[in-house]
């Protein structure tokens, strides 16, 4: 049965009202949309960054919206027709969008604990790391993540690409943990989903930082606007709603420069992990190999052995940042190392892909100038041999990354062959020549250890062919993705299928014609 909530009774939870005009109606749904409303709903009008969606409030009431949420004044929307309906005026339409939605599932984030991971690499896999170490110790949690939401039993898919779900789907992954008894819910958050107010209407309870590197500076315009946005979450969580006996906590990385700038942000509790400095949680005697990380583990009251299949340096800090989550919920240590164990790997995280090869592949989602190099990092750790990578980098995306990341594959890699990687609308020969040339002034020669290839799975069959045994054979950027951008369309992709097909000495044909 359609449920329905008077608009006085939605609008009086937001930040702040400019306008209300049209008095009260009966809303049966909340739509940003216009294709998408139905008799009786409230259409947002976003204002967006190619569409803005004041432009679609005719079209929203042509199909039955009875209430409008938009930025504008009225005067500045002419040949509406005024009266007819009840219009909100917001400062923000996106940030009000998510409050919207919140009130209208009840504001299920009040009913649970909630965790929020944010950061520029290591997001997912450290929520899934939490929430392993939550389930461990006895704990009914929920988890969402750009790759997928675990709601009880079931299994979502989150979407095509990356970035936290929109404030519809965010509140209703809530609100479905609510409803089978969560007491928990982990959510990785990105700087997308904060500055452009997905998380708008959830009361964090915890916040996690694993780092902030450079990275989607197309869309926060500068590094400091990108930190900005992370702050979002520490700077939200003294001014959210408190529930009866949980503290506000900061989940801190002192080896990071965020901490710098994070630290100073008042809450209740700080926990502070780090692999090389003085902090509550930290490791020592660690020991890498291809398949496993062993470290002991340092909690505030104790220590003790831990095992992960997660593999790289890298991992041990997101183990750590998942350990002091445990830490300020006060969980068993012997769960904190039970739930890091029970996590198999992350889809696309430095996924193993087997064919027989007398050398190692693997498919991981590094996609910054960072990931990039714990990645390669990590790769030497687990091989005697070559390590041979194959990237690209994103069109219409950050473009300073691309010498960035050509440079680091060119000091770190033996052998870099560079390829498709969503180029969009740009055209590929030119994102792929800045990553050639700084993979060149760091001594890569054409032809020799340096390739570019246009098709992605040719790319990753040619890196399988220079293979020998012992060699190590790493495709970069995809990771988990299931499709790819060429222009506007989103083609099906698979880096693990890609990497399966090319171990056979073959290739995943679903993509455009190379050099499209």
């Amino acid at each position: 049965m359609k449920k329905y909530q008077q608009l006085t009774h939605l609008i009086e939870i937001l930040p702040a009202v400019l306008i209300h005009a049209g008095g009260n109606v009966e809303i049966g749904g909340i739509a940003a949309d216009s294709r998408r409303v139905r008799p009786g709903d409230l259409f947002v009008a976003i204002s967006g960054l190619s569409v803005d969606g004041h432009a679609f409030i005719a079209p929203a009431l042509a199909e039955g919206a009875v209430a409008v949420v938009g930025e504008r004044a009225p005067e500045e929307l002419p040949g509406l027709p005024w009266g007819s309906f009840a219009y909100v005026r917001v400062p923000d339409a996106r940030e009000a969008w998510g409050w919207l939605c919140a009130a209208w599932e009840g504001f299920p984030s009040r009913q649970m604990t909630v965790i929020g991971v944010t950061g520029t690499d290591g997001k997912t896999t450290t929520s899934i790391l939490i929430h392993a170490v939550l389930q461990a110790a006895g704990l009914s949690a929920g988890l969402m993540t750009t790759v997928n939401a675990r709601i009880g039993a079931d299994e979502i898919d989150t979407g095509l690409h990356t970035t936290t779900p929109d404030p519809p789907d965010v509140q209703r992954y809530l609100a479905r943990m609510a409803a089978v008894g969560a007491t928990h819910a982990v959510l990785e958050v990105t700087s997308h989903g904060l500055a452009q107010g997905r998380v708008a209407g959830c009361d964090f309870d915890l916040a996690v930082v694993t780092n902030v590197t450079h990275e989607h500076l197309d869309f926060h315009g500068s590094l400091e606007a990108y930190r900005q946005a992370k702050t979002r979450l520490f700077q939200g969580l003294s001014a959210s709603f408190r529930k009866p006996g949980v503290p506000k906590v900061a989940v801190l990385n002192r080896d990071d420069s965020s901490f710098a700038y994070l630290h100073p942000i008042p809450c209740d509790l700080q926990v502070v992990y780090a692999r090389s400095q003085p902090a509550d949680v930290t490791a020592s005697e660690v020991v890498y190999a291809p398949d496993a990380t062993r470290f002991t583990l340092h909690l505030p009251q104790e220590a003790l052995p831990v095992t992960t299949r997660l593999v790289g340096s890298y991992n041990v800090g997101n183990v750590l940042a998942a350990a002091a989550v445990g830490v300020a919920l006060h969980l068993p240590a012997q769960a904190i190392a039970a739930g890091v164990a029970a996590v198999p790997g992350v889809p696309g995280r430095m996924e193993r892909i087997e064919g027989g090869q007398d050398f190692l592949a693997l498919v991981d989602f590094a996609h910054t100038p960072n990931a990039l190099v714990q990645a390669l990092r990590a790769a030497r750790e687990m091989t005697a041999g070559r390590v041979i990578v194959v990237f690209g980098c994103a069109g219409l995306r950050d473009r300073e990354k691309r010498a960035m990341m050509g440079r680091s594959a060119g000091e770190l890699a033996d052998v870099v062959v560079l390829t498709a990687e969503d180029p969009r609308s740009e055209d590929l020969d030119q994102i792929m020549a800045a990553s050639a040339a700084a993979a060149r002034e760091a001594g890569k020669r054409d032809g020799v250890d340096l390739f570019r290839v246009h098709d992605r799975g040719e790319a990753i069959r040619h890196a399988c062919q220079l293979a020998r045994p012992g060699d190590l054979v790493m495709a970069c950027g995809k990771g988990h993705e299931q499709s790819m951008c060429f222009g506007t369309t989103e083609y099906p992709w698979d880096d693990r299928e890609a990497m399966r097909r090319a171990l056979r000495g073959e290739t995943l044909d679903t993509l455009p014609t190379a050099g499209t």
